[in-house]
């Protein structure tokens, strides 16, 4: 987990996740319209995840 994809995941969540699938990036951006920490927190989870 890169810091460029920490602070991507802060500014705009979807766009940190986009290269773990479209699943990870859908339910980020359904999260993120739902409110703005629910996105951060579920794209920082998706980041850390290692697989």
């Amino acid at each position: 987990m890169s810091f460029f994809r920490v602070l991507l995941a802060i500014i705009f969540p979807p766009l940190s996740v986009i290269g773990k699938g479209c699943g990870s990036f859908l339910i980020v951006l359904l999260l993120t319209f739902c409110g703005w920490v629910p996105g951060v927190i579920a794209a920082l989870v998706i980041l850390n995840n290692p697989n």
